[in-house]
């Protein structure tokens, strides 16, 4: 292929107890790439969205992305990548990751396939790097992968994709930004044994509700005694969201990533309308303006698709 479409999936980190180490792919929103072998060796970069995001490939997440996978080619080549960005930059669905991963995923089928998911993760955590001063794969790991992921390791890196049981998410997006480099910022240094010790059983527990397809094990495991209680500060109306849709059926959910985005499972359709009515209600009367999606967990991930040339 010397042309091809990326539809690079948003996708929501920690699944609320796993800091930087769980995540999941969503349906919708996506952003849509398109990108192309150049006849002379460079990257170049160019945004059809309106957020102003750098040209400058040493300054943007896919260029700096796409430079750390030029690096292991031995042969000198080229890519020009159009970028059109329907996953807000600081929303807290992982914009950054889905525009690196989105590269380097349209990258490697280009090249013929030369390198491994773990290679292209590898690759995409440099976007993640210059967006929030680390290098963290909790939101490109699905996107690559599909689905829900583990981060067991950053060094060695070690991904692990989990099997799930079928369910529906709703998501509400606050229009406030919220910088996942100022959320980190926020975040106490030290933790207390107690707590570090419920959180650890919170993992085990949604890990394995998630294999298990045990729905309730799911929902008692979506708790965090750690990160959400000092981030959720920076959210209006993050305790109301979270209470009213647990009254309205939800399983549970809480911060997507850094936030302001505040995501809710549900094990049906109708629970995820009547979850996305009561985000609605509240931020109407909070005067705030928001997006809501309820969507499902996008099973492949990132699509990349041969384009007309």
């Amino acid at each position: 292929m010397k042309k091809v479409n990326i539809l690079a999936t948003a996708s929501v980190a920690n699944l609320v107890c796993g800091f930087d180490v769980l995540g999941m792919a969503l349906a919708d929103p996506a952003d849509r790439m398109t990108m192309s072998l150049t006849d002379s060796p460079g990257i170049t970069i160019t945004h059809e969205d309106s957020y102003g995001l750098p040209l400058d490939p040493e300054k943007n997440v896919a260029g700096v992305a796409l430079l750390a996978l030029v690096e292991e080619l031995k042969e000198k080549v080229g890519f020009h990548v159009t970028v059109n960005k329907l996953i807000k930059p600081g929303s807290g669905l992982g914009s950054s990751a889905a525009s690196a991963a989105g590269a380097v995923a349209g990258a490697n089928v280009l090249l013929g396939n030369r390198f491994s998911n773990e290679d292209l993760v590898r690759f995409a955590m440099m976007g993640e790097k210059l967006a929030s001063g680390v290098k963290h794969a909790d939101n490109i790991a699905p996107g690559l992968y599909g689905g829900i992921t583990l981060v067991r390791s950053i060094l060695p890196l070690d991904i692990v994709r989990l099997s799930f049981p079928p369910l529906y998410v709703t998501v509400v997006h606050p229009q406030i930004e919220v910088k996942t480099s100022d959320a980190r910022q926020i975040l106490r240094n030290q933790v207390q044994l107690k707590d570090a010790i419920r959180q650890w059983g919170n993992i085990a527990g949604l890990v394995t509700g998630f294999l298990q397809k045990d729905y309730a094990l799911i929902g008692r495991s979506l708790e965090d005694v750690i990160v959400e209680p000092v981030r959720s500060i920076l959210i209006p109306g993050f305790v109301d969201v979270k209470q009213r849709c647990m009254a309205a059926g939800a399983l549970g959910g809480g911060i997507s990533g850094s936030g302001p985005s505040i995501f809710m499972l549900s094990i049906e359709e109708r629970t995820a309308l009547k979850v996305e009515q009561e985000m609605k209600e509240i931020y109407s009367a909070l005067g705030i303006e928001f997006r809501t999606y309820v969507t499902r967990i996008c099973d492949k991930g990132i699509k990349v698709t041969e384009a007309d040339s």
